[in-house]
């Protein structure tokens, strides 16, 4: 038997080890789900909905009908199937803005910093949304923006600018980048009408809207994602009335979970002039019937009214969907897109995310605009940006980068610095 003198290393030993592990980043559920498809030889087949053949089985061959048929039949769909549609409040809604604080020198003099309240109100009760403003100093006429669907809270100061990293905030966005363009910079946090994994839908925006007798969202009504989308929308009709915003030049960014509001957003609200989904996957760009990485079976069941709950009735029969993602994408055209995606991140599909963008070309072409080019895959960090429809797939997993933000920033400045967007 070893002394306690003799144990000594080997406890010193399995000290630093267990102060190494605790040191490593944390691993995600997802990861130890070994019952989705990771490998692209084991995609099973599947048939896309077409995009340009309406309900009725004519083909749609103008803009017309584009706009006026087969659109709003593609968005009736996802409003009803997938993310639930917004009722109308049994009380009439009563909306009001204003501005709670104001720092003219922000970062450094950079930039005003305005904190906006926007206030909900009827008979059923009261909700607010605290969003944040950004405009750089110096600016001689309103200028455009990058509003962010977060996940980072607006009470806290997070998002005062970094002591140790000039141009940075606390929480790492690189905002001095956005201020030096010309740029403004919106937040719109996800959590303040409802929360992350909302189960219970009984605080928030959501009873402001509910009918005598109701407490829960029917199975058509709007989920998380349609809630934090409409925030979104809310936080632009406070911009158009802020002088020192250009509302016609707004581009909105979302990443992961916020890539899929993105999506929505600007789907349904068309005063965005662009939109940039950062590595959506399931929900957001990638396709539903290639069922690659997470799919409708795995986001229903970890977060159950991400989405409307008749979007439960999908999972395992992705096949009877009647709509897939890259009819949703289409719903943008004509204004410009921009699909990021992250070589690692398989659990979001990277390929599903291409392909979906790639097939919303066909409107982006009826419409007078330019997809992508190619049905194949780009090598990893190659950036096709000089069309309607942009994409990037970086190396890398699940986050965000510098390189991400710069790339975000030049499809911006093409599009809404160098001449002024229009609206279709």
């Amino acid at each position: 038997m070893k002394s306690p003198a003799q144990r000594l290393p080997s406890l010193v030993v399995a000290f630093i080890a267990l102060l190494f592990l605790c040191r490593l980043p944390a691993d995600e559920p997802k990861n130890h789900d070994f019952d989705v498809v990771r490998d692209e030889a084991a995609v099973p087949p599947y048939q896309l909905p077409p995009i340009l053949i309406t309900a009725a089985g004519r083909p749609v061959t103008t803009p017309e009908e584009w706009f006026h048929v087969r659109r709003p039949e593609i968005m009736a769909l996802f409003g009803n199937l997938i993310y639930g549609v917004v009722p109308q409040p049994e009380s009439p809604l009563k909306t009001t803005f204003a501005v709670e604080m104001t720092d003219r020198a922000y970062m450094g003099g950079k930039a005003t910093r305005k904190d906006v309240k926007i206030r909900f109100e009827n008979a059923k009760g009261s909700a607010e949304l605290q969003i944040l403003v950004f405009t750089p100093n110096g600016a001689t006429q309103p200028v455009p923006a990058f509003l962010l669907h977060s996940f980072a809270g607006t009470r806290d100061d997070g998002h005062d600018a970094s002591p140790d990293k000039p141009g940075f905030t606390r929480n790492g966005l690189p905002l001095g980048e956005f201020f030096q363009r010309g740029f403004g910079f919106v937040v719109v946090p996800q959590g303040e009408l409802v929360r992350h994994n909302e189960v219970e839908f009984l605080k928030g925006v959501h009873p402001l809207f509910y009918r005598t007798g109701q407490s829960f969202p029917k199975a058509n009504e709007w989920g998380v994602i349609a809630t934090v989308s409409w925030s979104a929308s809310r936080a632009m009709d406070y911009l158009e009335t802020d002088r020192d915003i250009d509302a016609k030049r707004i581009a909105a960014m979302g990443h992961s979970k916020m890539g899929k509001a993105t999506l929505w957003t600007c789907a349904q609200d068309q005063r965005f002039a662009l939109a940039i989904l950062a590595q959506s996957g399931c929900g957001g760009a990638a396709l539903w019937k290639r069922n690659f990485g997470e799919n409708m079976e795995k986001m229903v069941t970890r977060f159950p009214y991400w989405l409307c709950r008749n979007a439960a009735k999908f999972a395992r029969n992705e096949d009877d969907l009647p709509v897939d993602q890259h009819m949703l994408i289409a719903c943008l055209a004509p204004r410009p897109v921009y699909v990021a995606s992250g070589a690692d991140d398989l659990w979001a599909d990277p390929r599903g995310e291409y392909l979906s963008a790639y097939h919303a070309g066909e409107v982006y072409r009826l419409l007078g605009k330019t997809g992508l080019e190619t049905e194949a895959s780009l090598p990893v960090d190659r950036v096709v940006a000089s069309g309607h429809v942009g994409y990037h797939n970086r190396a890398g997993g699940h986050s965000v980068e510098m390189s991400d933000w710069l790339r975000f920033l030049e499809f911006a400045e093409k599009h809404l610095v160098h001449h002024r967007a229009t609206r279709p």
